[in-house]
């Protein structure tokens, strides 16, 4: 050995050590909050909590109900606040006014999403969601055409529905009585979203549906992990941690199975015949052959459908288990949407979107689901340049979280905003009243693309099956027992539980 090796020795050895290695890291992440905090001091942040070393403010906020933890904070901070999130700096908007000037009036500014280390492994920048820049706009641009073009929001889409439709009531009908689970409600939406996406439906026993359903229901439940928050704030922590690993696993199992649906579509695709979002986007690849635009290149087209395929069925099933459970908890509510149903389609009249117009109290129960529910609490934002914003400096790249759930339950908006009430969306005279406090679909040029479609689904889903069906909950159980408290999940679900249907006639 040489002289400079038996040197180096005791060098290599002290750099190993474990505490030696862990207090270097610790050095490193103080520097970089002070740093951090000395560049922010010269123009003023939005005020929030004193930072502890390391973990930031992690302490004061429930991972598993950030919203709660946000409205609570805001009580002391005012409705725009800084928060630190381990050594990661984030503005939280809470209450209707801030939601709004931040994704309306400042859209622009606020229209960015900032990295996420779980979605920057799943999408790598790509899709329809995490995506920024001209990707995001030309993508979602071109999804919107598309979807449009293949019938959402027309009479084309709302035939599929009323079709599932007798499908799902044909489901419910099989358990004669018998107590099964709140997310049987899943198939309905879940095969809506994917006809739009292969072309055509699956039935409720194939076993790819089957699968697809597990592995959706498997990554947004990961999603809501605590250590997979974590992870997202302290990503050096990967080695250690597992639901991350867990959802890229699942990930890619989806993944497999999307690259044969677009292996076959590839196969088969004609410019006279697009039958499918799958289709248009193959289509639109092989046009940017011929251009200089490099947008639908395969990575791309496959991270939008994984888009799609788990956003786009998770929050309208999500909701309609909401929807039930609320009718099994509030059986008078049930009743009274069940009268005013047989009083404008009968007993076989099947119900069209139009029929909201004449049920106004059923189209203010849908709407008070959806807000009581909030199933999408938030949803990140990034600034695209500096700004500012209610007398506060905001610089360029800051992540922002406006709170969706502080607007849905904004005490100024709504009269008993912790209590499910159907007249929040009502007028004296028992008309149905729109409400601008209402933004489960989040707005501006980030709102969910797919709103006027869940609009639809939800609507003939809920009336089409409390037509038929009266629900309860299972034996040895009654309304008392029933919590609206949430699962862990991206979304806020429901608790599992069961239901009886029974029919009405």
């Amino acid at each position: 050995m040489s002289k400079t090796s038996l040197h180096m020795a005791p060098l290599v050895l002290f750099l190993l050590n474990p505490t030696i290695i862990f207090s270097l890291i610790l050095l490193l992440l103080l520097a970089r909050l002070f740093l951090s905090n000395l560049k922010g001091s010269s123009q003023r942040m939005p005020p929030g909590p004193t930072p502890l070393p390391i973990i930031g403010n992690l302490h004061l906020i429930n991972i598993k109900r950030q919203d709660v933890s946000f409205m609570k904070l805001s009580k002391t901070y005012g409705p725009v606040f800084t928060l630190h999130f381990g050594l990661e700096k984030v503005v939280v908007l809470v209450g209707y006014e801030a939601v709004k000037e931040a994704l309306l009036s400042k859209g622009n500014e606020f229209i960015d999403r900032p990295v996420i280390p779980i979605f920057s492994r799943i999408q790598h920048g790509n899709g329809l969601f995490f995506s920024v820049g001209e990707l995001w706009k030309h993508t979602r641009r071109f999804t919107l055409t598309t979807v449009r073009d293949l019938g959402m929001g027309t009479s084309l889409i709302e035939g599929k529905m009323l079709e599932e439709l007798n499908f799902l009531v044909e489901k419910i009908s099989s358990f004669e009585g018998r107590p099964f689970s709140l997310k049987t409600f899943s198939v309905a939406p879940t095969n809506i979203t994917f006809i739009i996406l292969f072309g055509n439906r699956f039935d409720y026993s194939d076993p790819t549906f089957i699968t697809l359903l597990r592995l959706i229901d498997e990554v947004m439940a990961l999603l809501g992990a605590p250590s997979l928050q974590l992870f997202n704030v302290y990503p050096f922590l990967g080695p250690l941690l597992n639901p991350h690993k867990m959802i890229l696993k699942r990930i890619e199992e989806t993944n497999v199975i999307l690259r044969k649906y677009i292996q076959a579509s590839k196969e088969t695709l004609s410019g006279n015949q697009l039958q499918s979002y799958i289709d248009s986007l193959l289509f639109k690849q092989e046009e940017e052959k011929n251009g200089k635009k490099d947008i639908f290149h395969s990575t791309n087209i496959i991270s939008s459908v994984l888009d799609l395929v788990m956003a786009g069925t998770e929050t309208t099933a999500t909701t309609l288990q909401w929807a039930f459970l609320l009718m099994m908890k509030y059986p008078e509510i049930q009743r009274k949407v069940q009268e005013e149903i047989q009083s404008v389609l009968g007993s076989e009249r099947l119900p069209v979107y139009e029929d909201r117009k004449r049920m106004p109290f059923t189209n203010a129960t849908i709407h008070e689901v959806q807000r009581f529910a909030s199933v999408v609490p938030q949803f990140p934002r990034c600034t695209s340049v500096d700004t500012h914003f209610q007398g506060y400096f905001i610089p360029k790249g800051t992540a922002v979280i406006p709170s969706l759930t502080s607007s849905l339950y904004d005490e100024t908006q709504w009269e008993t905003p912790y209590r499910f009430n159907p007249n929040h969306f009502l007028d004296a005279e028992g008309n149905f009243v729109k409400k601008e406090a209402f933004m489960p679909f989040s707005i501006g040029r980030r709102n969910c693309l797919g709103e006027g479609l869940a609009r639809m689904e939800l609507f003939l889903f809920v009336v089409g099956v409390l037509q038929r069906f009266t629900f309860r909950p299972p034996p040895g159980r009654n309304e008392v027992d029933l919590e609206l408290t949430t699962e862990p999940a991206f979304t806020r679900r429901p608790q599992r539980y069961s239901t009886c249907a029974v029919p009405t006639f």
